[in-house]
């Protein structure tokens, strides 16, 4: 079953913790990953050119959106990895691959060193220094 407070990272809300009224085009803004002052002025461009019933459309979006969870995303590095798999999934997973590629060569370098022979001479030389 559907929890209605559970956070669907590709779902539209309403942003209301960066809202100006209702958080509608600030979250459509964070849905798209536009600027949300471009956003605002072309959205309300909009309304202003199809009055009344883009007025209509907003209060609509504005009742019919949920409002985006306090806890949607547990810090700034969970939002940004968010918005950017969003943004565009295959640059993304490029990014990750290409760290968990620089992580494989450290670790394979760590573990060169730690087999050698030269770790055992630093360590020593350390032991000694420390004495």
């Amino acid at each position: 079953m559907y929890d209605h407070d559970e956070f669907r990272p590709r779902r539209l809300y309403r942003n209301t913790r960066n809202r100006r009224i209702a958080g509608v085009f600030s979250g459509i803004a964070d849905y798209m990953n536009f600027s949300v002052g471009a956003t605002r002025v072309l959205g309300l461009i909009a309304i202003l050119m199809t009055m009344p019933l883009g007025l209509i459309a907003y209060a609509a979006a504005a009742l019919m959106l949920q409002p985006m969870p306090h806890n949607a995303y547990e810090d700034p590095v969970e939002e940004r990895f968010v918005r950017s798999l969003r943004k565009s999934p295959e640059e993304t997973f490029s990014k990750i691959s290409y760290r968990f590629k620089n992580i494989d060569k450290r670790l394979q370098k760590m573990e060169r060193y730690v087999t050698s022979s030269r770790f055992d001479l630093d360590r020593e030389f350390d032991e000694l220094r420390d004495s």
